[in-house]
């Protein structure tokens, strides 16, 4: 608070600005590198102008240009075409622009900085718009967190926010954890982080969480870029696999868009005559069988709210009518079965709809995920350890006694335990090459075809318990 409070009454002193020359000063933005001039605001009082330009201090942006729209790229990419340039930047507002170039500040305190009126504007030249301060040659004004950018418009932010305190503070890896967590990696280029989720780490905080793989990428992850990577999609703590990682703000708008209208096609319009850009295909292992070895599951599905409010379970929704709902649809093949009772699934979600695959498993086909005591524990009322072995029972004692990085067991949990871990994993995907997209789009400012774009396939291998279920019942 006393931060702002001086923030607050150096800058109210001031009732015009004039933007005026300065030292140069290279200013890192996650859509470009621009130089600029740091200009220094001369604080017009009659009385005292030289001391007024001293105090004067303000933070120059990047002039705002026409930029690339992630959603319509996204929709391009679909085949759902749209112009992929703002063609009246009308939904690009000052606060998102700050937003952009300075993804370092919390936008807490941005926000805070626009109710307080301390973020300026510069206009473009030949702007009709009414002057904050009647300077010749200056179309210099306060600006609100709502008003939408023009291209040439630059915004000025007082100097003080370089004292200010970032978002987020990091959290601090030793040597071993860093490396566990490069080796994750599975892909990067300009666009896109891919990695190798391991079952047990938490995709996001929450209670009780103190430190999860969104943290932990935007801290570790940025490699040479100044923003932090930001995820695009979800997977369950306990699941495994595949994770994607948009490297730039933009890039990740692209693929939320992307993932968004996969559902949208796929819960709307007729699957077979569509064109899959976007494949997911998990490997899970199931208890019991299918009564077809393959098939497509489409029903609606919905939350229902237990234990007063403390807990929710998704679950298949009989009347739509009456109980809101979210249509889910998977396609599923049956990989391989056991004399034991169990069965190795392939699932492929062409919705991403929360717990879909582990909902359909247990309540349409019957055969519930080995592991999810959520949505199959009546079955596992009844497990029984299927292999014993002392060689296994020597492997998973010695590995409890290491240290695995994060606190992680990556050893137990396989069908010899009496507790099996979650056997669902994100076996493969496929995405349109986001990168090469955005490239196409920055050189060219019409509208172009991205029907042609490659796409990028992906695999990761299956974690320790679940390989070790696979060569027990395979071998």
């Amino acid at each position: 608070m006393a931060v702002f409070s001086h923030l607050r009454q150096s800058l109210l002193r001031s009732q015009r600005v004039t933007p005026a020359p300065g030292v140069v000063k290279t200013l890192a933005s996650p859509y470009h590198h621009v130089q600029t001039k740091n200009n220094s605001t001369a604080f017009t009082k009659a009385d005292d102008q030289k001391n007024d330009n001293k105090k004067g201090k303000w933070f120059t942006l990047p002039p705002f240009n026409l930029t690339v729209n992630g959603a319509s790229l996204g929709k391009d990419i679909v085949g759902r075409r749209q112009s992929t340039i703002e063609g009246d930047a009308s939904s690009t507002t000052a606060l998102k622009w700050v937003m952009r170039c300075c993804p370092q500040l919390p936008r807490s305190l941005v926000q805070k900085l626009f109710r307080l009126r301390q973020v300026r504007r510069e206009t473009s030249v030949g702007s009709n718009c009414d002057q904050d301060v009647q300077t010749p040659g200056s179309r210099v004004k306060r600006v609100s967190a709502k008003d939408s950018m023009k291209p040439g418009d630059t915004i000025y932010l007082p100097n003080t926010v370089h004292a200010l305190p970032t978002e987020k503070t990091e959290c601090l890896c030793s040597e071993e954890e860093l490396k566990f967590l490069h080796d994750l990696e599975l892909y990067k280029d300009s666009a896109i982080i891919v990695i190798n989720k391991p079952p047990g780490m938490p995709v996001q905080g929450g209670i009780g969480i103190k430190r999860s793989l969104d943290e932990l990428a935007g801290t570790y992850l940025k490699h040479d870029f100044s923003e932090p990577p930001r995820l695009v999609h979800r997977l369950d703590r306990d699941s495994s696999g595949i994770l994607v990682l948009g490297r730039t703000q933009l890039s990740a708008t692209v693929l939320h868009s992307v993932f968004r209208e996969k559902t949208f096609i796929a819960s709307n319009m007729d699957l077979k005559s569509e064109k899959r850009f976007l494949q997911r295909k998990y490997w899970a292992l199931v208890v019991g069988t299918p009564r077809r070895p393959q098939g497509l599951i489409s029903v609606p599905l919905g939350k229902v709210v237990m234990d007063d409010g403390r807990s929710e379970r998704i679950t298949v929704v009989e009347n739509v009518s009456i109980t809101p709902s979210q249509h889910a649809v998977t396609e599923y093949r049956v990989l391989d079965s056991s004399t034991h009772g169990l069965t190795w699934l392939e699932l492929s979600p062409l919705t991403g709809r929360k717990h879909q695959l582990r909902v359909h498993c247990a309540e349409v086909l019957g055969t519930p995920i080995v592991g999810d005591y959520k949505y199959g524990w009546q079955a596992h009322k009844k497990w029984k350890q299927i292999y014993s072995s002392s060689k296994f029972e020597e492997k998973i004692e010695f590995s409890n006694k290491k240290l695995l990085p994060f606190g992680l067991d990556l050893e137990s949990g396989s069908i010899s335990d009496k507790q099996p871990n979650l056997h669902l994993h994100c076996k493969k995907m496929v995405l349109p090459d986001v990168s090469s997209a955005l490239k196409r789009a920055h050189v060219s400012h019409s509208d172009y075809d991205f029907g042609d774009i490659k796409s990028l396939k992906f695999s990761a291998p299956l974690p320790p318990h679940m390989q070790r279920s696979w060569d027990i019942l395979c071998a």
